[in-house]
């Protein structure tokens, strides 16, 4: 479909809107955020961009045939604990389950340490007599006056949400959905009703309680969010269907994620991992790591094969275990506005607190008085007061120096060793977390790349990079507005699996089949819903075993293809595949044991135009449109600063240099040179790091 695509990715600083042209080529704004209401902020962005392309926005929208759009809404939910009301209605004997927690606690060397905040307290966690076996026989019929009284209870308890999670739903959901029909007789306006058969249908039963759970307390106000912002954009011109950004690494409709809004846990800084791998390719890399640095957080991933890692059944976010599938992002406080202080025994700190967007850095003259790595970096030169946020904003330097010198005056020192530590010192951060990414995963830096994105990614990545051995950074065209970019060419992603638990050897093909078909009409109805055409469709399907006693099982990519059957010979070969892994990753042969079959998977796939850059061209010359004192490297140069939108193929730009754009930075220390790239991205040489050992 023809016309503008535009993506919105809030974050915690300043929200990217991303709008791409017909041509292919991009604008990129960024607006404040507002927290009471993030739709205000979307709205205020779409101005800035329709602005920027010289028309009104409903003439934007009318001509825009897709908006999607990352929200933190229910990762904001979780870290405030300010979710709906929820209680949970479990099985007879099953009330305490999510408290266990399987026994995890996220540092086991602090017995003080507390235990989370209950979504769910145990005067709204009722059990009601019912039983389905493992095989989703009926052993206890349900018990419907049980459910009645429940639900009764729960509505005098204010409770406006509430989570169903019967033993083995996943293999008979009948329970589940009847006792919805009776809490929907009783409690007619409640909000939402989540079943564990529809948000997480497979065992185990923590994680499943877990998820069904988290999707109870932040689906209200994830639907009601939405609600706002699509009323808001149809009002304002807009035709077509908001597109939302899932936690791995897809869209879905509003309709898809008013049923498992837990989706959406994690999904904002999916988009700019979708737009790495893009850009890494584009550049003719291999396998590289993303890092995402904002005002806020360094979101790290690692990036294998063209596809980021992605995790699933055990995903722990804001201390809830979710069971979904999510693109494997490692985040630290670390950002632009994290906050330096010096404790008691006078060791300077930074991060994980930050000034946010209000009142934000001291340099932004909005009543800000503490120290943070943005007016540090200000201090150091590394950034231009007077072209800050396109030059929409310009940076107070004397705060930013006020504020670093109370700091200073703590250490003993003076402003501008105090404004170099602090830099230091987030760079450590950061560098350690990529460290720590790649040393989990068993990765070595020195044969990969970086790439770099988010506002301040391009300030501090080559620095990062060199303390790891790494030998180039790969700065994006739109790496300040990376996310919202990555979510205007994310394909639509629906993840979706059957249970069904039998050994290999006799497990019932036609049922196994009928189950497959099942995934794939719901699948592709799902994306018909969504614009997507037939021919536009992928399917992967993998089978999930497990070795008897295990937890956990793994998914093996069967052969299967449209309008074929499964066959045993598919079976046997993910068998053999399985068997082949476990040996692999454990040194020890187990093959005298026989895997159980724990379900079917699909991962279907929409395919979407990715936007396509259009080349760059330029004069030969390539002239510094100034000059100024930068930190870079090891101590002060008198540094050229150019202008990114002029740089183009062909000539290079060597350290000690500055490249500035509206909304990033590049600061390149000796010998580090950057080569314009024909798609307008650039690649630095950070230098001849060795790739032995």
């Amino acid at each position: 479909m023809a016309g503008y695509r535009i993506g919105i990715d809030i974050g915690g600083t300043l929200p990217d809107l991303v709008v791409s042209r017909p041509d292919g080529s991009t604008i990129l704004e960024k607006t404040p955020t507002t927290p009471a209401d993030q739709s205000e902020g979307v709205l205020a962005g779409l101005a800035a961009l329709a602005a920027a392309e010289h028309c009104p926005v409903r003439s934007l929208l009318e001509q825009t045939a897709s908006i999607v759009h990352g929200t933190t809404t229910g990762d904001n939910t979780l870290i405030q604990m300010s979710g709906a009301p929820t209680g949970l209605l479990v099985t007879e004997g099953f009330r305490d389950e999510i408290e266990l927690r399987r026994c995890y606690k996220e540092d086991i060397w602090d017995p003080a340490y507390p235990a989370p905040t209950p979504i769910a307290r145990r005067r709204v966690r009722l059990e009601v007599p019912e039983r389905m076996t493992a095989e989703g026989e009926v052993d206890t019929p349900l018990d419907e006056d049980a459910v009645r009284h429940a639900t009764r209870r729960l509505r005098r308890f204010g409770v406006t949400s509430i989570a169903v999670v019967f033993l083995h739903s996943y293999n008979n959901p009948s329970h589940e959905r009847r006792a919805r029909e009776l809490i929907l007789e009783e409690y007619p306006d409640i909000e939402l009703v989540s079943l564990s058969c529809e948000v997480y249908p497979k065992p185990p039963e923590f994680e499943r309680t877990s998820t069904t759970l988290v999707n109870a307390y932040i689906g209200p106000p994830i639907v009601r969010y939405l609600q706002r912002l699509e009323a808001s954009l149809r009002e304002a011109g807009f035709a077509h269907e908001l597109l939302i950004a899932t936690s791995a690494g897809g869209v879905a409709t509003p309709d898809a994620i008013g049923r498992r809004a837990v989706a959406t846990i994690g999904s904002g800084p999916t988009g700019g991992v979708v737009a790495a791998a893009r850009a890494a390719r584009r550049a003719g890399l291999g396998d590289v790591v993303s890092v995402d640095m904002g005002g806020t957080s360094y979101d790290v991933c690692l990036i294998r094969g063209g596809r980021p890692e992605l995790t699933s059944d055990w995903n722990w976010r804001h201390r809830y275990c979710i069971g979904l599938p999510m693109v494997d992002i490692h985040a630290v406080g670390a950002g632009g506005g994290s906050i330096a202080s010096v404790d008691a025994g006078g060791v300077l700190h930074v991060g994980p607190e930050s000034a946010g967007s209000e009142p934000g850095p001291a340099c932004y003259g909005r009543g800000g008085t503490l120290p943070t790595v943005t007016d540090a970096d200000l201090v150091l030169g590394r950034l231009d007061p007077g072209a800050f946020y396109g030059g929409r904003q310009t940076l107070d330097v004397d705060a930013a120096l006020d504020a670093l010198e109370q700091l200073a005056k703590e250490l003993g020192t003076d402003t501008e060793v105090t404004a170099a530590a602090v830099v230091r010192i987030v760079d450590a951060h950061m560098t350690d977390a990529i460290r720590r990414v790649l040393a989990l995963a068993g990765a070595d830096p020195r044969r990969l790349d970086l790439v770099a994105f988010g506002g301040m990614g391009a300030v501090h990545a080559t620095t990062q990079a060199e303390a790891l051995g790494m030998r180039r950074v790969l700065i994006p065209q739109a790496a300040p507005g990376f996310s919202a970019l990555g979510l205007v060419s994310a394909d639509h992603v629906i993840d979706a699996s059957r249970t069904y638990l039998t050994d290999w050897r006799t497990l019932d093909l036609a049922h196994l089949n009928r189950l497959a078909d099942e995934l794939e009409m719901n699948a592709r109805a799902e994306l018909s819903h969504a614009g997507v055409p037939d021919d536009r469709v992928r399917l992967e399907w993998m089978l999930n075993l497990v070795y008897p006693g295990q937890t956990f099982d793994q998914p093996l990519a069967l052969t299967r293809t449209t309008d074929a059957p499964i066959v045993v010979e598919d079976v046997a070969a993910c068998v053999e595949e399985f068997h082949r892994r476990n040996e692999a990753a454990r040194l020890i042969e187990a093959r005298s044991q026989e895997p159980m079959v724990r379900g079917v998977r699909l991962n279907a796939i929409g395919l979407v135009h990715a936007p396509v850059p259009r080349e760059v061209t330029g004069a030969d010359a390539l002239a510094p449109i100034g000059h100024r004192r930068v930190h870079a490297g090891d101590g002060w140069h008198d540094a050229p600063v150019y202008d990114g939108a002029a740089l183009h193929a062909g000539p290079v730009v060597t350290g000690p240099a500055i490249v500035q754009w509206p909304f990033t930075t590049l600061v390149l220390g000796p010998p580090q040179v950057a080569t314009p790239l024909p798609a307008g991205d650039v690649l630095v040489e950070v230098g001849a790091a060795s790739t032995s050992g």
